[in-house]
């Protein structure tokens, strides 16, 4: 690798078609605005990085090709002594095969790096367990989506710094195997839509939130109905998976998966801070609820106060066609 000590931090965000992942934004920050970009449309990426990067490395490598891509990065990266990824399914992906070729620990599921200590949930997100850090100390985190605000730099008018790099790919291969460089990542024939009833939560662009309001487990599957009628996802608080309602990987909140969807709908959830802090910021909620008063209807854009069962009843009757 390079020669030195290693030390300061960089990110390490995939991109795919000029979008950064979930969570990528919120790693640059935290790797105090030095990124590297990688993928495709990367030039494209760039300008939703400007508010918070004060240095970003462009490397436009094309289709995802993990093992490639790592064997590359590991030199990119091998001065800094923390590298951030996001915790998306690529980052997640990308994060410890870096880690292989950097012979580096990795930490994963990160909510927060200090300059002495690394926090991480554990336990389905029940529990934060601290890492202390010490100036010999490289690692590899990943970062969890909407674990943090992101305040744009002082100096707004400022771009940031930007360099280019040079993509050093995969040759081509021919039968035989011969000048084979990187491995076998496999070939993307096709990417297909994601399937919004299994989906990551912390992608979904759409997401519909159940709560204690919801008075039964049949509500939920109907919720679950009413979600894939308008291509959304569904989740649930933690009482709710608590109750076994649903599993726990539908969870919303710092507890569960921290989300950042661009439209999220709760029925009946009154807005307990571990829910309310691990929504990101949402373009646009709606939250239906008999306390016109609790934090949900007071975070939401349109709060309508009434009986979430009923609501969720009325709505499914007009997505069936069956209303007015």
């Amino acid at each position: 690798m390079t020669a030195g000590v290693p030390k300061g931090r960089c990110a390490v965000v995939p991109v795919r078609d000029g979008v950064l992942p979930a969570g990528g934004i919120e790693s640059i920050a935290e790797a105090e605005g030095h990124a590297v970009l990688i993928g495709s449309g990367t030039q494209q990426a760039l300008e939703a990085t400007t508010r918070v990067a004060t240095k970003v490395e462009l490397c436009e490598a094309g289709a995802y090709a993990p093992g490639a891509w790592a064997r590359f990065l590991a030199h990119v990266v091998a001065d800094r002594a923390v590298v951030i990824l996001p915790a998306s399914p690529d980052g997640r992906d990308l994060a410890p095969r870096l880690a292989i070729e950097l012979e580096r620990p990795l930490l994963a599921s990160a909510i927060r790096v200090t300059g002495d200590r690394i926090d991480t949930v554990t336990y389905g997100g029940r529990a934060v367990e601290q890492h202390p850090i010490w100036p010999d100390d490289d690692v590899i985190v990943t970062f969890w989506p909407g674990a943090r605000t992101v305040v744009a730099t002082d100096n707004v008018t400022q771009s940031p710094k930007v360099t280019e790099l040079d993509w050093q790919g995969p040759v081509d291969v021919d039968s035989t195997g011969a000048g084979q460089r990187h491995g076998s990542d496999p070939v993307v024939q096709q990417v297909l839509p994601p399937d919004v009833s299994t989906m990551d939560l912390s992608e979904a662009p759409r997401l519909l939130g159940g709560g204690a309001g919801l008075d039964s487990a049949d509500k939920f599957e109907q919720l679950s109905r009413v979600a894939k009628a308008i291509d959304a996802s569904m989740g649930a608080t933690r009482v709710i998976t608590d109750r076994g309602w649903i599993e726990h990987d539908r969870q919303i909140g710092t507890t569960g998966v921290v989300v950042d969807p661009d439209l999220y709908l709760a029925f009946g959830i009154s807005g307990a801070v571990q829910h309310t802090a691990g929504l990101g910021n949402p373009d646009h909620i709606i939250s239906i609820n008999t306390d016109g008063h609790c934090p949900m209807m007071e975070m939401a854009d349109l709060a309508i106060v009434s009986d979430a069962n009923a609501t969720l009843d009325a709505l499914e009757r007009l997505l069936e066609g069956e209303g007015e």
